[in-house]
């Protein structure tokens, strides 16, 4: 479609629409400006310490803490039990791993602070416990203690429905 330009007096004048330029642009020149309205609520740092949080701190730290926010550089964390003063223990190695995971002074300081509410739910649902199922026999086997692990083995992988967990 082309456009049209008055040039006078009830003239109008065809001109042609603004080229474009079909030549490949990077990546990094296009994600500033699709990034830029996520970065303004919440900067890259803080997102991969939400994120990573089960990797930073490792599963046992994981499920008794949580991190709440990330304000010029101090770190509110959400503990559960005793937890808070074993961290305070481990408080300068802690704060050295946050920010080897997401740049250099990105936590100054820690604040801990107690928090009995359970972090949110992970998707995880509840483990049912299957129906009782009969118990694989081997009759072919002779009778040993090679046999008894086998039949043991076959009843649990039954019990699970032949899934892996």
């Amino acid at each position: 479609m082309k456009a049209t330009k008055k040039v006078g007096k009830g003239d109008a004048v065809k001109t042609e629409p603004p080229k474009r330029a079909f030549t490949a642009r990077s990546l990094s020149a296009l994600l500033p400006a699709v990034t830029r309205p996520a970065f303004r609520k919440r900067s890259p740092a803080t997102v991969t310490l939400f994120l990573e949080w089960g990797s930073i701190v490792g599963p046992a730290y994981a499920s008794r803490t949580l991190p709440k926010k990330l304000t010029a550089g101090m770190l509110t964390i959400a503990c559960r039990g005793p937890v808070a003063m074993e961290l305070q223990h481990m408080q300068a190695g802690l704060i050295d791993r946050i920010n080897t995971w997401c740049g250099p002074n990105t936590v100054v300081r820690l604040r801990l602070t107690q928090d009995f509410q359970a972090p949110a739910d992970s998707g995880r649902t509840k483990r049912v416990k299957p129906a009782a199922v009969a118990p694989v026999s081997l009759p072919d086997m002779p009778e040993g203690p090679l046999r008894s692990a086998l039949e043991a083995l076959g009843s649990r992988i039954s019990e699970r429905g032949g899934r892996r967990r």
